[in-house]
């Protein structure tokens, strides 16, 4: 599906605050480690575009305000690009190892007394996402 880059970096936003910050799943899926560097991204970036820009005025004058806003900019960029490039991963659809151990996932969740309805048509990342999200605070109830 075709998306415009403000729906991907929502959709990246969603999937990064929908998957559960688990350790064990770092042996499962290798977007645990995406993640955890994304949410580091989002949270160290903008202090150190704030913190590159003071440095290079206060050292350099009268340099130092361009090569400052090249940096701010530059990383100011980065907590963007990771979300964009995590919407793009949220919406692609599961392979198909990975899409029919999902539907087991969902039947088992639906079995367990579900609240929310899954979609088994097509599954993306982000429902996988959803579905583990959803799995693991039923376990914590």
């Amino acid at each position: 599906m075709k998306l415009s880059v403000v729906a991907l970096i929502k959709l990246g936003y969603r999937y990064i605050k929908l998957w559960p910050n688990r350790a064990e799943l770092v042996q499962y899926f290798p977007e645990y480690r995406i993640i955890r560097f994304a949410r580091m991204v989002l949270n160290v970036a903008p202090g150190l575009a704030f913190l590159s820009l003071a440095l290079q005025i206060s050292l350099q004058p009268i340099n130092g305000l361009v090569i400052g806003l090249f940096y701010f900019i530059l990383l100011l960029s980065m907590p963007l690009q990771a979300l964009v490039m995590l919407g793009v991963k949220a919406d692609k659809v599961l392979p198909p190892s990975l899409a029919s151990w999902y539907k087991e996932g969902v039947a088992r969740y639906n079995q367990q007394g579900g609240k929310e309805k899954l979609s088994v048509h097509k599954p993306r990342y982000i429902d996988l996402a959803q579905l583990l999200n959803m799995t693991y605070q039923q376990s914590l109830k």
